[in-house]
């Protein structure tokens, strides 16, 4: 009888701790928030209107800086280059492969 009782102990125990650790693998409060969470957006007009200021073609300027935005979410900070902060950005070209984004 004593060594059954050890035996359930034990397999209860073993089972407990699998239990535990399989639970430990997935996280839900933290799943289900990276899933819900939508994508980081800027305000890309202001953006725009900030890298563009010292342009001489401000609309052709701002144009090319809001597509570029709207497809990396990013527009690296001053008025002409810093393009390493925001390599998205840096790396959409045109069809004559030189860059589209100011």
């Amino acid at each position: 009888m004593a060594m059954a009782t050890k035996f359930l102990i034990a397999s209860l125990l073993l089972s407990l701790l699998a239990l535990h650790f399989a639970e430990a693998g997935h996280d839900p409060v933290n799943s289900n928030l990276a899933a819900s969470s939508p994508p980081k957006k800027i305000d890309c007009g202001s953006a725009c209107k900030a890298r563009c200021q010292l342009s001489s073609r401000p609309r052709l300027c701002n144009r090319a800086c809001g597509t570029c935005c709207s497809r990396c979410s990013c527009v690296p900070p001053g008025t002409a280059g810093n393009y390493e902060a925001c390599p998205c950005y840096a790396s959409l070209t045109t069809h004559g492969g030189r860059r589209k984004c100011p």
